[in-house]
This record gives structure tokens, C-alpha cells and sequence, in this order.
């Protein structure tokens, strides 16, 4: 007989109760609720200290007790350089052999391509591009050096060159010495990172009064500005370069016994070779972006034909001059990329040959048009363009200058713009009381960086108060909003249409790049023709430059969004315009807040010209204390403007930031 077994009792469950949050673990828990709710609470705290400053401080302008009257000390420093040029030794042994020697450096360059003819310089453009890059951009290269002679401006163009070459050359010379002891000591970088940025902010025009004070009127001023504008992106470059070496190479080379002499040979600079190559790229972009500018204290060339054509509002010989500068942009942009992607590549099978076989030709017609006294591009072989680019200009100017049924003319166009955009903008802006500006300031920095980030700004904001130009600071902020919308509506809508489209994007590229590459001063001319004098030429003239960089920088971020996530978003359905706002715009938002970046600074540096036709504000301040050599005026609008880009800046590039939860969140 068999027993049956009876089932077990259950066994009673125990809930096991949760361990109490210690200190360590609510911590994380907090901050990372404080980091969701970081924009509500920088709101709510600048909401309540918009109510407090409204009962304590009340409102107004920046007070005249706060401000700091620097006219006194920079008149007396005038005086003393003027006083001291002729006769002090820092003048007599240091100054003075630093100015002969780049006026014998650009000579010696000048009797140089004079030396070769107009033959052999072409010759010479031709092969050296050939063999950077090959046969298609030689041709280019020769194409646009016989434009420079056909359109009569062989002789400017070869002073510009010979000035272009010194000054570049310096250029990379500070620039790679400059990025040398920033990529090697953070020390260094942390000094070296806000004089970078002051250079580069720096308008041009409050630059260039101080150096021809010291210098004078003539080529070695124009060369040192040229220089003080384009070091900067060689000294960045080379110090991103050489910090961003492979970690690993640099420990190999290190367990070799190599000393940090033969690391920084063998090691660091190779790595960093297509940076360095980029480097001189960039220098000599923003050289001949100076050519214009430099022309205003003597460096005569192209820059000085295009500076005297907009003195008497004549396109035609503006845009002869023009064209040329736009040649030679475009020329050594491409022959530099060039060779920067050949870079590291293996060198082909008779190589060394061929360099052989093309400077032995360019000496033979050197020398073939030596002999035959053909050195000056003859006159027979120019053309005129002015003369029918005025006409065009003209009937422009009489048609749609005004009359034009239903959607009026340009200058209707300035005239509602300034009315309905410019003036409430600028009054408001001036309506603000002063310390809510900084209040706003402090709060968008806060938001989009860190806390440094915000004080940063808010404290270049305020110095603009203490140098006593608050009011045409924000006369200048208002055009730089305005201009900024405006690029930002065109560049987003172009840049998204061109990575969407690749015709599109090829038909773009050489608009574009006759855009970013055109003289600052060009793009005025036409724009007063059009629209006449006042602030909205400049910001239309600033629109049109900052345009190409916001195209480029949006077409390039959203071109290079993940396949992947493309692929999956269309596998589940997505229509083109849902994969536009869902996928493509947020993962390339990056590049849409640098887009907004750049166009913020480019603009600035043209509404700032803008004072030229109109604009006022710091922009006119700026150009009348060089024509007038007012150092006070000058300096301090200068200062200003670079105080207003280092807070555009703060506020609208975003920096890599700790979050408040921790990485460990």
C-alpha cells in the first residue's frame, strides 16, 4: 500500500524592504533633476531678478557714474609716439629695421615676378598648381592670371602678390610660433587663447590706426596689419594639431627614448602636417581678405584700385579690381587644399623629375620673354569691363531703384526695412534698462554654456558701459540681429536645399565661392547703388557675406548626418519632409549653432565697414578715428566691438560642458 503524499505548505514570501537613500545616492538623483529643469530655473531666476532690479535699480542708460573716460590717456599716448618716431631708440633700433625690413622683402618679391614677365609668373602659376593638384587646376591657374592682365590689372595685381607673399609668410612664421608654444603648454594655450581671440575680433579699422602711428602711411604698415589679421587661424590650427597627435604614436616614440626635441620633429609635426597645410590655407584667405582694408593706408595693388572706385561709387572698376582678388583667392584656396590631401600619400614613380621638368620651363619662358621684351602684359590684350558694367548698373539703378509697380523698388525696400526693423529694434534695445541687457546676457550664456561662459559675457557686455559707448553699442547690436536673422532664414533654407539636392549643391559651390572670396569693400559699391546710404546697406552688405559660410556649414551638417539613422527612419515610413525635421535638423544641430556662430561674427565685421555708407555706431566711430587719427575715438569703438563679439560669441557657440548630474548620471 502506498502512501500518499500530501503537498508542502508554501513557503511564506518575504519582501525584502528597500535600503534607505543614503546621502550619496540622492545626490546624483538631484542633480540630474536640476539638469532636466535647467532652462526653467535660469528662467524663473531671471524672471525675479527682472522684478528686483525694476524696484531697486529702476531704469535708464548705463550710468555716467560707472563709465571711464579713456580719452585723456590716449591722447597723451598719441602726442608721446608722434613726438618720439624720429628720435627714441625703441623708434631708431628696433621699429625702424623691423619697417625696412619689409619694405625691402616686398621689393626684392616685386623685382622678382617683374624679373619673370608676365610669361613666366603665369607659366610658373601653371605648373606649380599642376603639380599640386593636377591638370584641371593648372589650367584654372593660368586661366585666372590672364583674366588678371586681360581685365588691365597685371601691375596692381603683381604689387598685391608681392605683398600677399610677405605677408603670409610672416604670418605663418608667428602664427606656427605662436600655435608651437600653445600646443605644447596648457599654460601657454590658456594666455595665448584670449589675445588670439581679440586678434581676430579686432576690427580691422581700430587696428590699423595704432600701427600707422607707429609706422606711418606706406607697405610696411599695411604688411604688419595684414599680418596682426591673419596669424590667428595658422596659430590655432598648428596648436590643434599638434594637441591632437595620436596618443599612442607619441608613448611608441617616448618608449624609444626619443628626448621631446626628436618627438616634436619625428612625431608631433608630421601628425600635424595637413592642420599646418590648413593653417597657411586659412592665412592666406584672410590675407587677401586685407588687401582691401590695407589699401586705406598705402598698400596700393588691387586693394587700393577697389578702395579708390568706391570713393567715386564706380562698380565697373570696383569690380575690375575686384574680379582679380576673387582669381587669386580661388587659385591658391584650391592649389593649398590640394596639396594638403596629397599629403602622407606615397610619392609617385618620377616625381622628383617633374618638379625638375617644370621649373626648367619656367625659367624657358622667363627667359624666352625676357629676350623677346615681353615682361608687362601688352595693352592690346585688356578689355574694358567698366564701361558696361556701369551701364548695367545704371538701368538697375533707374529701374529698380524705385517705381517698380506692386513690389516697389530697393530703395522702398531700405526705407521699410529701416522703418520697420531697424529703428524699433535699435529703440528697443536702447529702451532696455542697462542692467536688465546683462541680465539677458548672463541668462542665454547660462543656458547654452556654463557659468564661466556667463560671466564671461556679462562682463564683456558691462565694459562696454565703462568705455562710455552703450548707446552705439546697441545701435550696432540691433544691425547684427537684423542682419543675423536675415542670413540665418536665406543660409539654413539654401544649405538645407544644397544637401538635399547635389545639383543644387554643385551649381552653389563657385556662387559661393565668389562670395566668401570677394573683397568686403566690393560688395558695398553695388549695394549703395541700389539701396542708397544709410543702415540697411549694411546689413544687406553684411547678409551677403556672411551668406556663403552659413550655406556651407548647414549643407555640411546636414550631408553628414548618419546613414543609418536615415536608413532606419525611411524603413519606417518617414516621408521626406518628416525625416528633414525628426532626424536630419536635430542630429545636426551642431553644426546649425556654429552656423549661427559664424554668421553672427562675419556679420559683425561687415556691419562694422557698414560705417563707410551710413551704418553709424561703432562702425563710424572706428573709421573716423583713422581718417582723422583720432586714437581715443578708434581704440575705444575698437574695444568696443571686440567686447560685442566676445559676448555674440559667448551666446551662441555652446561649449562642452559638465552636465550637473555628472558623467556618472
Amino acid at each position: 500500500m502506498s502512501a500518499t503524499a500530501t503537498p508542502a505548505p508554501p513557503r511564506p514570501t518575504t519582501t525584502t524592504p528597500p535600503a534607505p537613500a543614503t546621502a550619496t545616492d540622492a545626490g546624483p538623483s538631484v542633480l540630474r533633476g536640476l539638469a532636466r529643469h535647467r532652462g526653467r530655473l535660469i528662467g524663473a531666476g531671471a524672471a525675479v531678478a527682472l522684478v528686483l532690479g525694476a524696484v531697486l535699480l529702476g531704469g535708464g542708460s548705463w550710468p555716467t557714474s560707472l563709465a571711464v573716460d579713456l580719452s585723456g590717456p590716449l591722447e597723451r599716448t598719441s602726442d608721446w609716439i608722434i613726438d618720439n618716431r624720429d628720435g627714441h631708440p625703441l623708434f631708431l633700433y628696433f621699429l625702424g629695421h623691423v619697417s625696412n625690413a619689409v619694405v625691402v622683402s616686398v621689393r626684392a618679391v616685386y623685382l622678382l615676378l617683374l624679373a619673370l614677365g608676365w610669361a613666366g609668373v603665369t607659366a610658373a602659376a601653371g605648373l606649380l598648381a599642376w603639380r599640386a593638384a593636377g591638370v584641371r587646376l593648372a589650367l584654372t591657374s593660368v586661366a585666372a592670371f590672364g583674366a588678371c592682365g586681360l581685365l588691365g590689372m597685371w601691375v596692381p595685381t603683381m604689387q598685391t602678390l608681392a605683398l600677399m607673399v610677405v605677408a603670409v609668410a610672416a604670418s605663418v612664421l608667428l602664427g606656427g610660433l605662436l600655435g608651437l608654444a600653445a600646443g605644447l603648454s596648457d599654460r601657454m594655450d590658456r594666455i595665448l587663447r584670449p589675445v588670439l581671440d581679440t586678434m581676430q575680433v579686432l576690427p580691422a579699422f581700430a587696428y590699423l590706426l595704432p600701427v600707422v602711428l607707429v609706422f606711418g602711411i606706406g607697405v610696411p604698415a599695411a604688411v604688419l596689419a595684414t599680418v596682426v589679421y591673419a596669424a590667428p587661424p595658422m596659430a590655432r590650427l598648428t596648436a590643434l594639431g599638434l594637441r591632437g597627435a595620436d596618443a599612442g604614436v607619441m608613448e611608441a616614440a617616448a618608449s624609444l627614448g626619443a628626448t621631446g626635441r626628436q618627438r616634436l620633429l619625428t612625431a608631433r609635426l608630421p601628425l600635424a602636417r595637413k592642420e599646418l597645410l590648413l593653417g597657411v590655407n586659412q592665412s592666406i584667405m584672410m590675407a587677401l581678405g586685407m588687401a582691401v582694408i590695407a589699401s586705406v593706408i598705402g598698400a596700393g595693388g588691387l586693394g587700393d584700385r577697389v578702395y579708390q572706385a568706391l570713393a567715386s561709387v564706380d562698380v565697373g572698376a570696383a569690380l575690375a579690381a575686384g574680379v582679380p582678388i576673387v582669381l587669386l583667392a580661388v587659385v591658391l584656396d584650391r592649389v593649398t587644399a590640394a596639396a594638403g590631401e596629397r599629403l602622407g600619400t606615397a610619392p609617385a614613380h618620377g616625381s622628383r623629375l617633374r618638379w625638375a621638368v617644370a621649373l626648367a620651363t619656367t625659367a624657358a619662358v622667363a627667359v624666352a620673354g625676357r629676350l623677346a621684351d615681353r615682361l608687362t602684359w601688352p595693352d592690346a590684350w585688356t578689355l574694358d569691363v567698366a564701361e558696361p558694367v556701369n551701364t548695367a548698373v545704371d538701368w538697375m539703378t533707374a529701374h529698380l531703384y524705385s517705381g517698380v509697380p506692386l513690389v516697389g523698388g530697393t530703395a522702398d525696400w531700405a526705407a521699410g526695412f529701416t522703418t520697420w526693423v531697424l529703428n524699433p529694434l535699435r529703440d528697443g534695445l536702447q529702451w532696455l534698462p542697462w542692467w536688465s541687457v546683462l541680465l539677458t546676457v548672463g541668462a542665454l550664456a547660462l543656458l547654452i554654456g556654463t557659468w564661466r561662459t556667463a560671466v564671461t559675457a556679462v562682463l564683456a557686455m558691462a565694459a562696454i558701459g565703462v568705455l562710455g559707448v552703450w548707446g552705439p553699442a546697441l545701435d550696432t547690436l540691433s544691425q547684427v540681429l537684423a542682419a543675423v536673422a536675415v542670413t540665418l532664414l536665406l543660409g539654413v533654407a539654401l544649405g538645407i536645399a544644397a544637401a538635399r539636392s547635389t545639383r543644387l549643391g554643385r551649381a552653389l559651390r563657385p556662387v559661393l565661392d565668389v562670395f566668401q572670396t570677394m573683397p568686403q569693400f566690393v560688395y558695398l559699391i553695388p549695394v549703395v547703388a541700389l539701396f542708397g546710404v544709410g543702415r540697411a546697406p549694411a546689413v544687406a552688405a553684411a547678409v551677403v557675406y556672411a551668406l556663403p559660410a552659413v550655406v556651407r556649414i548647414t549643407a555640411q551638417g546636414v550631408r553628414g548626418v548618419d546613414p543609418a539613422a536615415m536608413e532606419s527612419s525611411r524603413s519606417l515610413g518617414a516621408t521626406g519632409r518628416q525625416q528633414l525635421f525628426q532626424v536630419q535638423l536635430p542630429l545636426a544641430r551642431p553644426a546649425l549653432l556654429l552656423a549661427v556662430n559664424q554668421g553672427v561674427v562675419l556679420v559683425l565685421a561687415v556691419v562694422v565697414i557698414g560705417g563707410l555708407v551710413g551704418g553709424g555706431a561703432l562702425g563710424y566711430d572706428a573709421v573716423f578715428g583713422l581718417a582723422q587719427g583720432d586714437l581715443a575715438t578708434g581704440l575705444v569703438a575698437g574695444a568696443a566691438i571686440v567686447c560685442l563679439g566676445l559676448t555674440l560669441d559667448r551666446v551662441t557657440q555652446p561649449t562642452r560642458r559638465r552636465h550637473l548630474a555628472g558623467k556618472g548620471a
